[in-house]
């Protein structure tokens, strides 16, 4: 399995959705960052699952606790070894789905794979590992803002709704209608890092944006990533696309702050598509272990909308790549 992400700031993952906890090491932090628990938790708050009405009422304090690395309130520049441990996992729920196949979910292709699968709860499959990522994604951000680097996430839409920025009524009211009818749905997030300095990344074979590509079609459930007008840019003539260049800056920023695969010193924004969850409520066919056809329906506690859980994911991603970024390039 490929566990590990990052070269120079540099995340290697461990755990399970059911196991005892998730532990992550952390390589190529700085020494003499300020750093404490504190910093880090309100980040896994925001990805914390039965925060609200809208996300899994699994009910996990995701608590973190830094092992090594930290002296006296200090990083030292050695692994950050810190564990998030699993309280609320309720594994008899996933008896039922032992031997059969889940639609849409990882089941399949790690019994092929590995020939051996950890039904519960998705095992090491499930997105509940990317409360490692938003522990590395804090500890990012506290470095860069010595940088005057920053980072934004925010829903923009839920299935065909377009979200108000912020706009938490909303979303409570799309995901009160979707529960009703026993379904999910996918969604939107936009995320940018402002102030990133020109001349990060690399042309060619690891372009800035096919490293941001790559990162973020890492993160579970995410099915598309746009670099600044994206998909649009199709129905864009180039007269319309391309940025104006002036004495004091780019005129538009269609191109999503990357050209050539280098950053321009603009606000690099992306825009990640996550799918609808398939776990729900709602019978589908499908195939056991010895390939006979059958029906499963998922029960349980489950996210109606993976994209709200995922923003402070793609979030800390960003700020991971962008760290790891800086130090490839010495900037």
């Amino acid at each position: 399995m490929s566990n590990t992400l990052g070269k120079n700031f540099r995340l290697t993952s461990a755990g399970e959705s059911h196991g005892p906890a998730y532990v992550g090491i952390l390589d190529g932090c700085p020494a003499n960052l300020a750093l404490s628990e504190a910093d880090i938790q309100p980040f896994l708050d925001a990805r914390k699952p039965g925060a609200d009405k809208t996300t899994s009422q699994r009910r996990e304090q995701d608590k973190v606790e830094i092992l090594s690395g930290v002296f006296e309130g200090k990083t030292t520049g050695a692994p950050i070894a810190f564990i998030i441990r699993n309280q609320d996992a309720r594994s008899g729920d996933y008896e039922a789905y032992k031997d059969v196949y889940r639609p849409g979910h990882a089941d399949y292709t790690y019994q092929i794979k590995y020939g051996i699968r950890d039904h519960r709860g998705g095992g090491r499959a499930s997105a509940r590992e990317t409360c490692l990522r938003v522990v590395a994604g804090a500890i990012a951000e506290k470095y860069l803002q010595q940088k005057n680097i920053y980072f934004e996430a925010y829903l923009t839409q839920i299935g065909e709704h377009i979200i108000q920025k912020d706009d938490q009524q909303q979303i409570e009211k799309i995901i009160q209608e979707v529960r009703k009818d026993k379904n999910s749905l996918g969604a939107k997030v936009k995320v940018r890092a402002i102030n990133v300095p020109a001349g990060v990344g690399e042309p060619i074979f690891n372009k800035l944006d096919a490293v941001i590509a790559h990162t973020m079609m890492g993160i579970p459930a995410v099915k598309a990533v746009e670099i600044g007008s994206g998909v649009a840019s199709a129905q864009q003539y180039g007269s319309e696309h391309r940025d104006a260049i002036t004495p004091t800056g780019f005129a538009s920023n269609n191109a999503g702050g990357i050209l050539g695969g280098i950053s321009t010193g603009q606000a690099i924004e992306i825009t990640v598509t996550f799918k609808p969850t398939s776990s729900i409520p709602q019978p589908i066919e499908t195939i056991n272990h010895e390939n006979l056809a059958t029906t499963v329906e998922v029960l349980g506690r489950h996210d109606p909308c993976v994209g709200i859980r995922g923003v402070p994911v793609v979030r800390a991603a960003l700020a991971m790549l962008i760290m790891d970024q800086l130090a490839i390039s010495c900037i």
